[in-house]
């Protein structure tokens, strides 16, 4: 037997490592049918009859094995254990891999060029992969070659596979401007060899859809040294950066003759196997040249159906596009999906080895139908797919390929019938194998006697058939949607063309209004609010320009106050990192979350070099969230890492806002996943479990308007300005770039992330093992002081150091009401009280530093509670 010997080196031969490569490489290799590590190494057996040997990164052999197949091109196959189809593999490996890779060209391309990519896989066995990589990429669009054509798609492109067994690819896009994008173009094959593949296919689309960006992606990097050079001359050629991602890297050498050699050897033991077939059929099989009686078959186990669910409409895969709103749909199928197979396995099969097993292109659906199913079931749960490509089976441990299923194909294919294959799946001890082919494949060669699916219950227990809708694109129905609902939402709006932050610290999904006007005198807003004659988001205040003594007192507040809120900053970052996600991506409530949005982010890239996602969307109290921004973002994100961030609560009103307006969503849109929870750099009125801090005080960003946000006004929602297919509008005041202090505020408190880090690690490790259950206490002290002061409006009253400064910059102030003893946090609400006119009340106990109270029942000229105007 050979055995790969850990010699300290990187080549994977026939027996073992040598010497001359990296230094460091791992001899242990997961077996053909994902086997514990052990010494054989699932290529050894092609290497010692053919001389061939592969070198590269430690660990390359643990991802491929070494098979022979009858080609006139190339013999040797490298088989990938992590790519599900051909060696059964855990699901969640199999995905894991490709949605890494992804966030390797998320991070390569940035938050704004990965949000206009577009994933093309290869058919057929880079389908799944393909998928993958697109939602680690961040839900990108995903379109794979396909070998099936479809009446009535037209063809948006085709290449050659130079040397497949079956080298005519098609690209069928549903939508034909999906290729016509001008963002990147992320290609993602098995194995980048020759690199003729993914240039053929590079060069056929550039002269259709020139772009300036293309990576490639694939799980090894296997070119030859003579071929390393082409792809910097090819992107120097097309005049467009070409990038590479892999997850290793590493070459075959291939000995002279080896061709020949090969299909020597793969003739030899085709004799072989048909000459037992025959001596099997007849009542005797031959082994080591003698007879001896065939082993009895076990007895077929039972075919059954299993009814998936699968949601209407939704795409079976990517062979005409998988949009992200496909990728959200299927999100939140999976786990009843799963169910359904988990409920329909027979008790053994719940606790033993299942086997989920797709259907040539069709891998990304098994994929995750076999992810989910893993999660749920307390099952072995494997992976991988049927395949058009002919590969010899000798029952080797050092060999990749040990079994073989041979069957004829059942969906039809354009090119004829012929034999069809799946691999290491006899002889795997599969106490059940879930079958997931589309509707197109369910036909009578599939439960033919010498079908798939015969052939499946001669070696596991039981058979399930689950059978996913085959998706055609209907060009009427595309067309009526496509009227009904643009294609794509605009890309977020980006400083310096919209605000003064640098274009990587936000994206405002909101249309520019800039030079609408929109400014009304705020005596006249606060009289057509109150009177309902008006939505307060229909107009915009006056915006404030503070005088040089309050300038000045901003100063001073933000040097005395950038230590406490960079460690509230840091609570509250590490605390959406521990609970919420991992990578989240924050979505500030603008105007007043977004300076938060960006402290959280620059908090990331400090202390854990993540580069997060950072948008900026608009909510209007008693109109909800802006639907459309939700949809760009599930579009281009997974829901359940989107985190909403504000700067502070009051009474919570916004709380339950977003909450109900994340339901309605939810039940209007068909997209689920978003927590509606806000995460706050305060939490005076205990409204939300994920905050910094619970203290009301003064945050400088309230002290200003738009000086202190980037030069945003607040958001508009206006009928006449916002369509239904529009974001909610905002103005980029950049006649106010003089005044402007948004970087000021940002650096003054990011300066300081460096001396508060212990102090952040204390108050994390309290607030995990704290109860934050929010106590809404802020609201039942509005009731009570709306009732004791005959307000009897809630919406009239605002709590706490940032919302009262709101009522003296932008509203009619009534009175102030401020808790005794309170010192500098409210020095600057006492300065505009003086300027507007507005007394200041102290109050003994009040639950919140102070309270803004906007005048009550306003009409201009009026005085008191009771809103009569003033006669003289």
């Amino acid at each position: 037997m050979n055995k790969a010997v850990n010699d300290g080196s990187g080549v994977w031969s026939a027996t073992g490592f040598r010497p001359g490569t990296r230094a460091g490489a791992r001899a242990a290799a997961r077996g053909p049918v994902d086997g514990p590590a052990g010494e054989v190494w699932s290529g050894s057996w092609v290497a010692g009859r053919l001389g061939v040997e592969l070198v590269g990164d430690e660990g390359l052999g643990e991802l491929l094995g070494l098979a022979l197949r009858r080609n006139p091109k190339r013999a040797h196959l490298l088989v990938s254990n992590v790519l599900g189809k051909h060696v059964p593999q855990s699901p969640a490996v199999v995905y894991g891999y490709g949605f890494a890779l992804g966030l390797r060209v998320r991070d390569l391309l940035g938050e704004e060029a990965a949000s206009r990519a577009v994933v093309l896989g290869y058919a057929e066995t880079a389908t799944g992969l393909g998928h993958s990589v697109a939602d680690g990429v961040g839900l990108a669009p995903c379109l794979h070659s396909t070998r099936r054509p479809v009446e009535g798609v037209a063809t948006a492109g085709g290449f050659e596979e130079s040397h497949s067994h079956a080298t005519s690819h098609l690209l069928l896009p549903e939508n034909p401007g999906l290729l016509a994008t001008d963002g990147p173009l992320v290609l993602v094959d098995d194995e980048f060899s020759t690199g003729n593949t993914i240039l053929n296919t590079i060069r056929d689309l550039h002269a259709r859809y020139p772009r300036g960006r293309y990576v490639i992606v694939a799980l090894v990097d296997m070119r030859s040294a003579a071929d390393l050079g082409r792809l910097a001359d090819f992107a120097q050629e097309i005049d467009a950066t070409v990038d590479l991602v892999t997850a290793a890297s590493g070459t075959v050498r291939l000995p002279e003759g080896v061709l020949e050699k090969g299909q020597a050897l793969v003739a030899e033991h085709e004799r072989k196997y048909e000459r037992e077939a025959v001596a099997e059929y007849t009542g005797a099989a031959e082994r080591g040249g003698a007879a001896v009686a065939p082993e009895p078959r076990p007895e077929p186990g039972v075919i059954a159906r299993v009814d998936l669910g699968w949601p209407q409409g939704l795409a079976d895969g990517g062979r005409h596009g998988f949009t992200p709103e496909h990728r959200v749909r299927l999100e939140g199928a999976l786990p009843a999906m799963a169910a359904r197979i988990a409920e329909a396995l027979p008790p053994r099969a719940r606790r033993g080895r299942v086997l989920v097993l797709g259907f040539e292109e069709l891998m990304y659906a098994p994929l995750r139908l076999g992810v989910a199913l893993e999660k749920l079931t307390d099952a072995e749960v494997r992976y991988s797919t049927t395949t058009r490509s002919p590969v010899l089976a000798v029952d080797d441990p050092g060999y990749a390929i040990r079994t073989r299923l041979v069957f004829p194909a059942h969906d039809g294919p354009a090119d004829g019938p012929g034999e069809r294959y799946a691999y290491n799946v006899a002889g795997a001890g599969f106490d059940a194998v879930v079958a997931v082919v589309d509707s197109a494949a369910d036909t009578p060669e599939l439960h033919a006697p010498d079908g798939l699916l015969a052939q499946l219950a001669a070696h596991a227990g039981s058979v399930l058939l689950a059978v996913v809708p085959s998706y055609v694109p209907e060009s009427s129905a595309y067309v009526s949607e496509t009227a009904e609902r643009p294609l794509m939402l605009p890309e977020p709006l980006r400083g310096p063309d919209f605000s003064s932050y640098a274009a990587d610290e936000v994206g405002w999904l909101l249309q520019d209004l800039s030079d609408t006007h929109l400014e009304a005198p705020t005596e006249e807003r606060e009289e057509a609010i109150q009177s309902g004659g008006a939505h307060y988001a229909e107009s915009l205040p006056v915006e404030y320009q503070p005088s040089p003594e309050y300038q000045e007192l901003f100063r001073d507040a933000l040097a005395g106050s950038a230590a406490r809120i960079a460690l509230a900053v840091g609570a509250v970052t590490e605390t959406v990192l521990a609970e919420r996600s991992p990578r989240p991506v924050l979505v500030s409530l603008a105007r007043a979350g977004t300076p938060v949005g960006v402290l959280m982010r620059r908090w990331a890239q400090y202390r854990h070099s993540l580069d997060l996602p950072h948008y900026a969307v608009s909510i209007v109290r008693g109109r909800g969230i802006d639907a459309n921004a939700l949809r760009w973002l599930a579009a281009h994100h997974d829901p359940a890492d989107i985190v909403f961030v504000d700067g502070w609560t009051g009474k919570g009103a916004i709380t339950r806002e977003l909450a109900q307006a994340v339901e309605e969503f939810e039940a209007s849109d068909g997209i689920g996943g978003f927590d509606p929870e806000i995460a706050v750099l305060a939490d005076p009125g205990s409204c939300v479990r994920t905050y910094g801090t619970r203290e009301d005080f003064l945050i400088p960003s309230a002290c200003l308007n738009s000086t202190v946000s980037g030069l945003i006004s607040r958001t508009v929602l206006r009928a006449d300005l916002v369509g239904e297919h529009d974001y909610h509008g905002a103005k980029f005041y950049r006649e106010l770039a003089g005044t402007d202090v948004s970087v000021e505020f940002l650096d003054a408190i990011s300066a300081r992330f460096d001396e508060v880090g212990d102090a952040v690690d204390d108050r994390v490790k309290e607030l995990l093992s704290a109860d934050r259950a929010p106590t809404w206490e802020g609201w039942a002290a509005v009731e009570r002081i709306s009732e004791e002061y005959g307000i009897h409006d809630v919406n009239l009253v605002k709590p706490g150091v940032g919302e009262t400064t709101r009522v003296l910059l932008r509203r009619v102030p009534w009175k102030i009401l401020a808790r005794a003893g309170a010192g500098a946090d409210l020095d600057h609400v006492r300065l505009l009280a003086e300027q507007r006119g507005v007394p200041v009340e102290e109050v003994a106990e009040l639950p919140y530093t102070c309270v803004g109270l906007i005048h009550p029942k306003y009409t201009r000229g009026a005085t008191g509670a009771d809103g009569r105007a003033v006669t003289v």
